[in-house]
């Protein structure tokens, strides 16, 4: 792997912790009764949205990302500008009878793991972002994502490695993306302020990470399923339109003093926008029997 990959991975600028951490209503004019011929839409139960949902995973088409949409009754498939014509098609043949269930989405840019250098966590030539501090048991630990620590064992705070945070303990990468860093250097300050919580379509949210600051934007979907483009195919996401650049990855996703999720990976760039995906918080708390603080 290596520092080109688009990977968000990075330290909190909010600092969690480490360095101290129109739509207009289209108005009608008249209005008629449906014509003999009117079609019905087609509705889908949750049964036929679930087999369209399989389907596109089973499709593998790298630069794709989807969800079920349960109020709608689709399965709304977003796809980079890596995915083909063609590969549309394979995901609209494998759906079979439910492909008229999918809609189908573009965004600019690739889905991939946005990997960087930069000033906040470092490991293995690899730079990443702290997410959330956690605490089990009189031990401190942070999250960050899976993916970095997957690949990084040691972490630092600094480039040249010589001011030591801690091991990576535990990590889970492709599937889920999330991985637990434990504290063993006691003159490093780990401050809190947050409680776990479940995001929500529409819900108003920021991030933060070490190459691009702090940024805003929305809450998109839920559950979603991203096939990144560089490797892995991650469930369970939270998919927002909020920017992120190499370097992110790990950063934390949040609204108020709610801890959301863990920033994965995405589209785009902060010049340009995007979409981006994050590990949900309260999965990872669970798996490793920690508390946010």
């Amino acid at each position: 792997m290596r520092n080109t990959r688009n990977t968000l991975r990075t330290g909190v600028r909010r600092r969690v912790g480490l360095l101290t951490i129109a739509a207009g209503l289209l108005a009608t004019t008249a209005i008629g009764l449906p014509s003999a011929g009117a079609a019905t839409p087609q509705t889908y139960s949750a049964k036929q949205l679930a087999k369209a949902d399989q389907a596109v995973l089973k499709a593998d088409v790298g630069g794709t990302a989807w969800y079920v949409d349960q109020a709608a009754g689709q399965v709304v498939v977003t796809a980079d500008s890596t995915v083909s014509t063609a590969e549309i098609a394979k995901i609209k043949k494998a759906a079979g009878a439910e492909a008229a269930a999918l809609r189908i989405e573009r965004t600019p840019g690739t889905f991939t793991r946005l990997l960087g250098p930069g000033d906040a966590i470092y490991g293995g030539g690899y730079r990443c972002s702290l997410g959330f501090n956690v605490v089990k048991g009189g031990t401190y630990y942070f999250l960050t994502a899976g993916h970095c620590g997957k690949v990084v064992k040691t972490w630092y705070t600094n480039s040249a490695q010589s001011t030591l945070i801690g091991p990576t303990v535990g990590s889970s990468f492709p599937n889920n993306d999330y991985a637990l860093v434990r504290y063993d250097n006691g003159s490093l300050s780990h401050p809190g302020g947050f409680t776990a919580a479940d995001a929500y379509v529409g819900e108003s949210v920021k991030r933060s990470g070490s190459t691009t600051g702090t940024r805003s934007g929305t809450v998109t979907g839920l559950n979603a399923t991203v096939h990144y483009s560089g490797g892995g195919t991650v469930r369970g996401m939270i998919q927002t339109n909020v920017c992120a650049e190499p370097g992110d990855s790990g950063g934390a996703l949040y609204d108020g003093t709610k801890a959301l999720g863990l920033t994965s990976g995405g589209s785009g760039n902060c010049s340009v926008g995007g979409t981006t995906f994050y590990q949900p918080v309260p999965e990872a708390l669970a798996k490793y029997k920690v508390s946010i603080y």
